[in-house]
């Protein structure tokens, strides 16, 4: 069977399932086979750091780094990722080409020992690797101690069980992709602790000048998902959003209108910054920068992290 395009993606179980999600997709919009558009796996350099959180490795771009040069040499036509794993800022030559119809954003909260996050008694151990979710719970509730925690879904969810954490956060999204919704004991508000700008939400990369497939990307791609990821990353663009810099940013676009809500905290979660916007879809880059540049004036130097 001829190949039509080679797809690349990081092979966690969560990667592979998302982006067996794409391929049938494609396939289906091409009318081809599966096997016409293989996935190629690839083990990111941020696969193989589980010891420590990704800011003091080098930062979300180790999710991606390995499939953009798969990518920019020829080895592969397109590649899947977790659209919040994806810098703002793509290599030279690479574009994001697609972002299918968005999951629910929302982020999981797990424990064996509590309902929901103020359930949960003082001192209890709260493990995550996101300085996001670190600095929204300390805001919410000071009392809790915030542990490392990496892994795949199976081994966050295998370490609660151990007791080694009395509760944890997973991304609803990756939860419902791989069919494990009933973990999630209850879900957190997005207005109270917005998710991570890009949550639910795939992207599709390819080479910029890379017609052929790009064409085949755009049947793929939903406008709505598009301008809502757009607002959320233009907002974090706009507040140099790294993994150092706790940022969260929710949009929603429903009938060419768009709403927004962004926020930023300092790790410790004891001080935080809102913005709240809305507007046509068609402005949704404008909406998220204004935003972010409205709380970096505000912000100041309290937004410049040595941790």
């Amino acid at each position: 069977m001829t190949v039509s395009f080679r797809i690349g993606a990081r092979g966690s179980p969560l990667s592979l399932t998302q982006t067996g999600l794409v391929q049938a997709a494609l396939a289906a919009s091409l009318g081809v086979e599966i096997d016409a558009v293989p996935i190629t796996p690839i083990v990111t350099t941020g696969d193989r750091i589980t010891d420590r959180r990704l800011q003091d490795a080098g930062g979300k771009g180790l999710f991606t780094k390995e499939l953009d040069e798969a990518l920019l040499d020829g080895r592969i036509d397109l590649a899947v990722h977790s659209l919040k794993d994806l810098p703002t800022k793509l290599p030279a030559g690479l574009v994001l080409a697609a972002t299918p119809a968005r999951e629910d954003a929302r982020d999981a909260f797990i424990s064996r020992v509590a309902g929901s996050i103020d359930e949960l008694p003082k001192g209890a151990k709260v493990g995550t690797a996101s300085l996001r979710r670190q600095a929204q719970l300390l805001h919410r509730r000071p009392d809790l101690v915030v542990e490392m925690l990496r892994g795949n879904v199976d081994t966050r969810l295998r370490k609660l069980d151990d007791g080694v954490v009395d509760a944890t956060f997973l991304a609803l999204s990756g939860l419902k992709r791989l069919g494990l919704a009933d973990k999630a004991t209850s879900l957190v508000d997005p207005v109270a602790m917005p998710p991570a700008a890009g949550q639910g939400a795939l992207a599709i990369t390819a080479r910029a000048g890379d017609t052929r497939t790009l064409e085949a990307l755009a049947r793929l791609n939903d406008a709505d998902t598009f301008a809502a990821v757009a607002a959320e990353r233009a907002f974090l663009d706009a507040l140099d959003g790294s993994c150092r810099t706790p940022i969260a940013a929710h949009a929603v676009v429903a009938g060419g209108a768009l709403t927004f809500l962004g926020e930023a905290l300092t790790p410790d979660g004891a001080r935080r910054w809102r913005r709240e916007a809305r507007g046509a879809a068609a402005d949704a880059i404008a909406i998220g920068r204004a935003a972010g540049e409205a709380i970096r004036a505000e912000a100041g130097a309290a937004l410049t992290f040595d941790a």
